[in-house]
């Protein structure tokens, strides 16, 4: 009868980010094992602490079916010689699937031409329990980690040494060994509140076996009593916890058993941007932030211990003595900073390499500055900003980098813009270039915030354009799910921010020049701008499809043009709006279209009326006439649905045009030809325009 397997590997420290990712990757590597090994179940799970990994298999079968295949090889040409006897590889296809050279038969196969060899495997099923040893074992080899260490005189590899196996099925041990140690029903409960042996006696029983010695096995179990703890702290202090999710999925990871405790620092440094103050305490210390009812940071931290302690004021002051440390080289930064000024550290910038291989005239920081403040000054005059706009984007893009060179930012890359902000504020700097400063580094992932001001967003486009054309143009473009220069984020922020200012939709093709113009200035040549298209299509594309829109829609609609954005998107939603009998019957027109191309015919953009001989020609070219008229207005606003109405309209003119007006487009007479044609031209093309019909296909 089906059971469920238990399989825990006890182990020293896992690293929080480790652990994290093995527990999302785990349950589907444990399934492609076992489907391999044709044995079914009902679920994967994998639970985990610091020091311990473990799947939980729910109902695996008992037995694996047996197994009655035909197995296709090379064609008979290939596995006999001439005088029948088996080549070699002949020989290798029966070896490899295990049946006897004489049993090899000779068969025709669909979808191929000839005969091949075919081989009928018969593999009777075995016993799940005579699998799991070697299974669990290669198991637990193959688990892949970013870095992985050996101990001892062993050969084996694993993220921390191996101390203990669990493993059952059905409430059996599954008797292995791997990594020196031999598998049991036992278990180890915390390392200090309940360091002795815990005995499971079955994959129900473990968590609640765990849990009372102490380890809380399940991630999402502790990460209910990690907020229950913040909870606490909160109720205790009469403080709020600032909510931080990520920084939540990181220390629900750090121990098995999280009790909260809190801790004040000296109000003193308050004084400093709070964001030195937060950055310290998450990032290096895993804190939370406390503040007051109305959001105001408070002099406060939460955090979480792995146990138990007898006496929490000593761990109280002693993560308060940490943090105290922390916050005074943040202190000690702040102060030196607001000694210095941007022109002092524009200067450093101009040493500071950005991309090599960019050349000598291309490639510090301070290269791209310049560039960025001509191709933002460029831009904030397509997207008419007055003098006065135009002026402070300038301004605001020859200090967008300095900060980079402080040493509050230097502490803590992840201020870039941040601490930009407060030092404009503190040097006198208008609050928009403050603002742009920091909004030009938006947005900083998927779903975040977008640039506010114009001066931000301008900026922003300005920067990411800027990196995206100088790697390409240096070959740099990424290449398979590498993009080690992050060239695809960047593209995708230039879409979100078009995409949400529709006033600025038409900037791409001003931006892209502006940049090819200012890397051209700096030494920097575009050889081929159709890859960087490609790529930009691309992103476009994925974004659309992350928004609903069918992909061969969006294909349509981008294949026409994507430079604008927001008039693309309109393009491919209204794309939904055609019936499957329209897309057939315009997809029609346009093959006829391209095969007359394709034989080199010269094609009109109009008919010539007094050319027509059948009704048919004429009806047509009257209904068209009338829905162009009614298209006009529709068009002018974008509003395609509209457009696409016509076109409903239209199409069952044009299918009897085809099939019951007895009129053949390539007529035999190259006048008539040539008239049919033109006249299908001038009636397609204003959609076609507005998606390519060829790209379309089945229901809408």
């Amino acid at each position: 009868m089906p059971a469920d397997l238990l399989f825990e590997i006890g182990c020293e420290e896992i690293p929080a980010k480790m652990l994290t990712r093995q527990l999302l990757d785990l349950p589907g590597f444990v399934e492609q094992r076992l489907a391999a090994a044709r044995l079914e179940h009902k679920g994967v799970r994998a639970l985990g602490t610091p020091r311990r990994l473990t799947v939980i298999v729910k109902q695996l079968a008992d037995r694996q079916p047996d197994l009655n295949e035909e197995v296709v090889g090379p064609p008979v040409s290939a596995a006999f010689a001439p005088d029948g006897t088996l080549t070699k590889a002949g020989q290798g296809f029966a070896a490899k699937n295990g049946v006897a050279p004489e049993s090899l038969a000779k068969k025709e196969v669909a979808g191929k031409k000839g005969q091949y060899v075919v081989a009928v495997r018969n593999v009777v099923g075995q016993d799940t329990r005579g699998l799991l040893p070697g299974m669990l074992s290669e198991l637990a080899a193959s688990i892949t980690w970013p870095k992985s260490q050996r101990w001892g005189w062993s050969e084996t590899t694993f993220v921390r040494p191996v101390q203990w196996l669990v493993a059952l099925f059905g409430g059996e041990v599954v008797p292995l060994t791997w990594a020196g140690q031999t598998s049991s029903r036992i278990s180890r409960g915390h390392r200090f509140l309940s360091p002795g042996p815990v005995e499971i006696t079955s994959a129900d029983a473990y968590i609640d076996a765990l849990r009372a010695a102490h380890v809380v096995v399940d991630p999402e179990a502790r990460k209910d009593l990690v907020r229950a703890e913040l909870k606490r702290l909160e109720s205790a202090t009469g403080l709020r916890v600032r909510p931080d999710e990520p920084l939540v999925a990181e220390v629900i990871h750090l121990g098995e058993y999280p009790v909260g405790i809190s801790g004040e620092f000296d109000p003193s440094f308050l004084e400093i941007p709070e964001e030195i103050i937060v950055t310290s305490m998450r990032t290096h210390q895993r804190y939370f932030a406390m503040e007051h009812p109305d959001g105001k940071l408070a002099n406060r931290f939460a955090t979480l211990m792995g146990t138990v302690v007898k006496d929490p004021l000593v761990v109280q002051q002693g993560n308060q003595k940490v943090i105290a440390s922390r916050l005074s080289d943040g202190k000690f930064f702040v102060s030196e900073d607001r000694k210095k000024s941007f022109d002092a550290w524009n200067e450093k910038l101009d040493a500071v390499v950005f991309q090599a291989k960019l050349g000598d005239k291309a490639k510090t920081i301070g290269h791209k500055v310049r560039r960025i403040e001509k191709i933002a000054t460029a831009v904030a005059t397509f997207a008419s900003l007055d003098p006065a706009g135009i002026d402070l984007v300038k301004q605001a893009a020859r200090v967008c980098k300095a900060d980079l060179a402080s040493h509050a930012v230097g502490e803590f890359p992840e201020l870039q813009g941040v601490m930009g902000r407060h030092y404009a504020k503190d040097f006198g700097y208008a609050p928009e270039i403050a603002a742009a400063i920091d909004e030009h580094w938006w947005p900083k992932g998927q779903g975040a915030a977008l640039p506010i001001t114009p001066a931000g967003a301008i900026l922003a486009l300005a920067d990411r354009m800027d990196t995206i054309v100088g790697c390409f143009a240096v070959g740099l473009e990424p290449s398979g799910s590498a993009d080690p220069f992050g060239l695809r984020r960047a593209a995708i922020g230039i879409w979100q921010i078009l995409l949400s200012r529709p006033d600025w939709s038409t900037l791409w093709t001003p931006l892209f020049a502006a940049t090819r113009d200012a890397l051209s200035e700096h030494g920097v040549t575009v050889k081929d701008p159709t890859a960087l298209e490609t790529f930009f299509r691309a992103r476009l594309r994925g974004i659309f499809t992350d928004q609903g829109i069918p992909a061969q829609d969006a294909d349509a609609a981008l294949a026409q043009d994507f430079r604008d954005p927001v008039d693309a998107r309109a393009r491919a939603l209204a794309c939904a709006k055609i019936s499957k009998e329209a897309r057939e019957v315009f997809k029609r027109v346009a093959n006829i279209l391209d095969d007359a191309r394709a034989k080199k015919l010269t094609i009109g953009d109009k008919a010539d009326v007094t050319k027509f001989v059948a009704d048919v020609e004429r009806t047509l070219h009257g209904a068209v006439v009338e829905a162009q008229s009614q298209e006009i207005e529709a068009r002018g606003k974008r509003d395609y649905p509209r457009v696409f109405e016509q076109l409903e309209q239209l199409r069952p003119v044009v299918a009897a045009f085809f099939d019951k007006g007895g009129v053949m487009v390539m007529d035999p007479d190259p006048s008539l030809r040539d008239n049919r044609l033109a006249l299908l031209n001038w009636f397609v093309q204003p959609y076609l325009s507005i998606a390519d019909f060829r790209l379309l296909t089945g229901a809408a």
